[in-house]
C-alpha cells in the first residue's frame, strides 16, 4: 500500500509531502528514508520505495525541494528537465534539507507501523545528505550512492557513530579522482564507514533507464545495500 503523507517542518515554516510505501506483512517494520536525487520524488524514487516495502520495510521519500516548489517530479530524459533539476539543486539549502530529513526520521519512528529502527538511503544529492545524516542524526544506519560534494564536508565525519555504507563510481564526472581519493583517505579508517568503488562506471550507475545505468554494478551495489540494511535494521531477511 502506498500513500502521500505530510510532515511538519522543524522550523515551523509549514509541512512537506512524502511518499510512503508499506510492506504487506510483518508490521511493525523497520523504516528506510529514501533521499531523492535532483529530480524530486519522481517515479524512480517511488519505485525504490516500493521495492523496499516488498523487502519488508516502511519506505518513505520526503519532498526536499518543497521550499522552492512542492511536488517536483522530473526525469533525466530531456535537456529542459536537466536544466530545471540543476536550478533546483543550486537553490537547495543543504542544512534545511537535513533538518527536513531529521523531521522525517522522527515522524516515521513515531508511526505505529514502525518498529523504531530507521535508516537512510540516498542517491546523488541524496547520497551527500545520507552522509550528513550519518554525521548529524541518530539514524540507525545510512547508505550513500555516488554522493556529490562530500569531499567538501569531510570535517563532519568525526561525528559519525552509526554504520555508513558508501557506493562510489570510479568514473563519476561529478566526483573526480582527486575528490574520491580525498573521501577515501578521510573515511577509509573510520570503523563505522564501509566504502566500495565500482570500476569503470559513471555517476548514477544504478538509476534504471539512465544514460549510465550499469546492471552488473547496480546489482552488486544493491545486494550490498540489502545485506547492510537487513543486518542493521534487523528485518530477519
Amino acid at each position: 500500500m502506498n500513500k502521500e503523507v505530510k510532515i511538519k517542518a522543524a522550523d515551523g515554516t509549514g509541512a512537506f509531502g512524502a511518499f510512503l510505501s508499506f510492506p504487506e506483512k510483518k508490521l511493525p517494520a523497520p523504516a528506510v528514508i529514501v533521499i531523492q536525487e535532483i529530480f524530486g520524488v519522481n517515479k524512480n524514487m517511488r519505485d525504490i520505495c516500493e521495492k523496499l516495502s516488498q523487502a519488508g520495510y516502511l519506505a518513505i521519500c520526503p519532498d526536499l525541494f518543497w521550499r522552492q516548489e512542492p511536488g517536483i517530479r522530473l526525469t533525466d530524459q530531456s535537456e529542459a528537465e536537466w536544466a530545471r533539476a540543476f536550478q533546483l539543486y543550486q537553490g537547495f539549502d543543504v542544512d534545511k534539507g537535513v533538518d527536513d530529513l531529521r523531521a522525517t526520521l522522527s515522524s516515521i519512528r513515531e508511526n505505529k507501523d514502525c518498529s523504531g529502527k530507521a535508516g537512510t538511503l540516498g542517491y546523488c544529492l541524496g547520497g551527500k545528505l545520507a552522509y550528513l545524516m550519518a554525521a548529524r542524526s541518530d539514524a540507525d544506519c545510512n547508505v550513500s550512492y555516488y554522493g556529490v560534494g562530500i569531499e567538501e564536508i569531510l570535517d563532519e565525519a568525526v561525528n559519525i557513530s552509526k554504520p555508513l555504507l558508501m557506493h562510489v563510481a570510479e568514473k563519476d564526472k561529478f566526483v573526480p579522482p582527486a575528490a574520491q581519493s580525498k573521501i577515501i583517505r578521510a573515511l577509509g579508517k573510520n570503523k563505522h564507514v564501509e566504502i566500495h568503488v565500482y570500476p569503470g562506471v559513471d555517476h548514477a550507475f544504478s538509476r534504471i533507464g539512465g544514460e549510465h545505468y550499469d546492471p552488473k554494478a547496480a546489482q552488486l551495489a544493491n545486494n550490498r545495500t540489502a545485506e547492510f540494511l537487513a543486518a542493521r535494521l534487523a528485518t530477519g531477511s
